[in-house]
C-alpha cells in the first residue's frame, strides 16, 4: 500500500524534478557505500575506539594544535582499549588510528548534509514526486537515527572490554544496508516505475544475502577472520573443534563458529544468487543479470583470499566494499524483475 505526500510538496514536480531527485538518490546511495567502507577500513585498522567522546556539533573540527592532540590522547590513555592493548603507544601512532575514526564520522557528517540540505530544497521549491515525500522523509530520519547507533556501537567497547559489541556492530551495518537498499529501490522506483517487492526465490536470495552480510559482521567484531586461514576445512575438518562449545549463543559468542556459519551461508548464497541471475537472463534482463552473476563471482573468490591471507586491510576492505555493489546489483536486478512480470 502506498501512502500519499503532501500534496503541497509536490506542487512543481514534473519529469525535470523526478530525474534531479533520482540521480541524487543514486548518488547518495554511492556516498553511503563509500561510507560503509570507510567504516570497514576503520575496524580492520582498529581505529574504532580512537575518539572516546560524541561531539556532533564542534567534533567536527580535528585537534589543531599540540594542546588539543594531547587532550584526546590522554582520553584514549584511559579506555580499555589503550590500557588492555595498545599500553605504551607513542603519539605519533595514535594519530594514525585517530584518522580512520575521524574521517568515518566526518564523512557521516557530510552524508548528512549531502541528503539534508537537498531535501530542504526539494521540499521547500515543492519538487517532491507525488508519493515520495514519506520515504525522503524516512531516509533522513534513518540518517540521524544512524549516527545515535554509531555512538551506542562505539560506548560498548567504552566499559570493561576493549571491543565493541559484535551485535552493535552488526546493528550498525544494518542500518547503513538499509539506508542503502532503500535508497537504490526508490531511485529505480522513480525512475522506471514502482515495483513490487520481491517474492519466492527472489525474496528468498536477498535475505540469504542480507544474512551472509550480517554473520560477517559477526565474524568483524571477533575477529574471526584470523582463525582458520584456509578453506574448505577448519582445521581436520569442515566444522571447526570448537563448535557448539557456547551453547545457545554460539552462533553469536563463538569466533569459530560465526566463521563456519559465514562461510557456508556464503555457499548457499552463492548458489541461490548465480540461479536467480541465470533465470533473469533468460528472461532478457541480461545486463543486471551479468552483473550480479559477475558480482556474487567475484565476491566469493576475494571473501576466500581474503580469508586465506589472514584478512589484511586492503583485502578486507575489497571485501567489505564487493558485498555493498552485491547487495546494489542484486537490488537492481529484483527491481527490474518486477518491472518485467508487471509489464503485459
Amino acid at each position: 500500500m502506498t501512502q500519499s505526500s503532501p500534496r503541497w510538496i509536490s506542487r512543481n514536480a514534473g519529469p525535470h524534478s523526478d530525474q534531479l531527485v533520482t540521480r541524487w538518490l543514486f548518488g547518495m546511495a554511492l556516498l553511503v557505500a563509500i561510507m560503509v567502507v570507510i567504516g570497514g577500513v576503520t575496524r580492520l585498522t582498529g581505529s574504532g575506539l580512537s575518539m572516546v567522546e560524541w561531539r556532533p556539533l564542534i567534533g567536527a573540527l580535528p585537534p589543531l594544535n599540540a594542546a588539543e592532540w594531547d587532550r584526546v590522547f590522554q582520553l584514549y590513555q584511559a579506555s580499555p582499549e589503550y590500557q588492555q592493548m595498545n599500553f605504551g603507544m607513542s603519539l605519533a601512532a595514535f594519530k594514525n588510528i585517530f584518522f580512520w575514526e575521524y574521517f568515518h564520522r566526518l564523512w557521516g557528517r557530510f552524508l548528512g548534509l549531502a541528503f539534508g540540505l537537498p531535501f530542504l530544497f526539494f521540499v521547500a521549491s515543492g519538487r517532491v514526486p507525488q508519493g515520495f515525500g514519506w520515504r525522503l522523509t524516512l531516509l533522513l530520519c534513518l540518517g540521524g537515527f544512524q549516527g545515535v547507533v554509531g555512538w551506542w556501537m562505539v560506548k560498548s567497547g567504552l566499559t570493561e572490554q576493549a571491543s565493541v559489541s559484535q551485535y552493535r556492530l552488526a546493528s550498525h551495518l544494518s542500518v547503513a544496508l538499509v539506508i542503502f537498499s532503500l535508497l537504490i529501490w526508490t531511485g529505480f522506483d522513480l525512475r522506471d516505475g514502482r515495483a513490487k517487492w520481491p517474492k519466492g526465490h527472489s525474496m528468498a536470495s536477498l535475505a540469504l544475502l542480507g544474512i551472509t552480510i550480517l554473520a560477517g559482521a559477526l565474524v568483524a567484531g571477533m575477529d574471526a577472520g584470523l582463525l582458520y586461514n584456509h578453506y574448505p576445512l577448519m582445521g581436520n575438518g569442515l566444522v571447526p573443534v570448537e563448535y557448539g562449545e557456547a551453547g545457545w549463543l554460539d552462533p553469536f559468542e563463538n569466533p569459530a563458529s560465526a566463521q563456519f556459519h559465514h562461510r557456508w551461508i556464503a555457499a548457499v548464497t552463492f548458489g541461490a544468487v548465480v540461479v536467480l541471475a541465470v533465470k533473469a537472463r533468460r528472461r532478457g534482463l541480461h545486463l543486471r543479470g551479468n552483473l550480479v552473476l559477475g558480482a556474487i563471482v567475484a565476491q566469493f573468490i576475494l571473501g576466500i583470499v581474503t580469508l586465506l591471507h589472514g584478512v589484511p586491510v586492503a583485502l578486507g576492505g575489497m571485501h567489505q566494499a564487493g558485498a555493498v555493489v552485491l547487495l546494489g546489483c542484486l537490488l537492481a536486478l529484483l527491481h527490474g524483475e518486477s518491472q518485467h512480470r508487471q509489464t503485459p
